[in-house]
């Protein structure tokens, strides 16, 4: 089945702390809340939403700096993003959510969980910011390749010099990690935001922001502290894996298999890190196939 460039959602936008923030929803009912990260936005789930439609409120929102979210004057650390995220939440009256998240929308959406256990029903998981991968005690703990990764984006010339100078995060590594070749017009929209040097900060900080040798300490703080959570809670959990993947390769799925109280995982097929590129109709079924026994 082609994978369709199309984004067939109205905008709406809502100010949060002093900045307008871009969502598309859908449905009725209990929120199903897409969370995306690096460098990516809503347009990310447009072909994973209708699949759940049908089931709940469906809503898609663009990180701050991200999509078509404002890009106001911030550090864009991973506290500055989580609070309006929470704000978000608010805003909307979010209530009984079940979070979908991936990338950096993991760290937010499970930082969110810890905290607000009583508000959050069910998660969804995919290529996400986890235990045993996160928080990593260094470059060479890290799979091979993914630390030297990190290492140079982190790099305070080199990483500037790739992610704002040249853009590489939107023009190199987000079509790197899709299994497929990624249309132009897909393409185009992730650029969208991204056009100008002065619009890349947002996206050279989050590779910063990675819980790599206890730095920086309050995000190995947060998500050490989420993962012992992810151990305990009886939250349903579906864990949704490619093979090869990226950040989540099918060991570690295995892994959270073994320790987690209340999981599902589910293969999807073949795929990288953005997997909603590579696997969309599968993992919307998936998604839905469980809700539908949540319920």
């Amino acid at each position: 089945m082609e994978i369709s460039p199309e984004f067939p959602y109205e905008s709406r936008f809502v100010e949060i702390l002093g900045s307008q923030m871009h969502y598309v929803e859908k449905g009725e009912g209990d929120p199903i809340l897409f969370l995306h990260g690096e460098p990516t936005s809503s347009y990310l789930w447009r072909n994973i939403m209708p699949h759940v439609e049908g089931q709940g409120r469906v809503i898609a929102v663009d990180n701050i700096g991200f999509g078509k979210s404002d890009q106001p004057d911030l550090d864009y650390v991973f506290a500055d993003h989580y609070r309006y995220i929470e704000g978000f939440i608010e805003a909307l009256d979010l209530r009984n959510i079940t979070l979908v998240v991936h990338d950096w929308g993991s760290g937010l959406g499970l930082h969110y969980a810890r905290q607000h256990p009583d508000n959050v029903k069910a998660i969804a998981l995919m290529e996400s910011i986890v235990a045993p991968i996160m928080p990593a005690q260094s470059y060479e703990a890290l799979p091979k390749g993914v630390g030297d990764f990190f290492r140079t984006l982190r790099d305070p010339v080199e990483g500037p010099k790739l992610l704002i100078d040249e853009n590489y995060f939107v023009e190199v590594v987000l079509p790197g990690n899709i299994s497929r070749d990624l249309d132009t017009v897909a393409h185009d929209y992730y650029r969208q935001p991204f056009l100008e040097k002065s619009s890349r900060k947002q996206i050279n900080q989050w590779p910063n922001e990675m819980p790599i040798g206890g730095s920086p300490a309050d995000v190995a703080e947060v998500v050490a502290a989420y993962n012992a959570w992810l151990l305990e809670t009886e939250t349903p959990l579906l864990f949704l894996y490619a093979s090869p993947g990226g950040l989540n390769p099918p060991e570690l799925v295995d892994w959270w298999a073994e320790r987690a109280k209340n999981i599902e995982t589910v293969y999807i097929g073949a795929g990288l890190h953005y997997v909603q590129e590579d696997q969309p109709y599968a993992i919307g079924r998936a998604i839905s196939d469980w809700y539908r026994r949540l319920n």
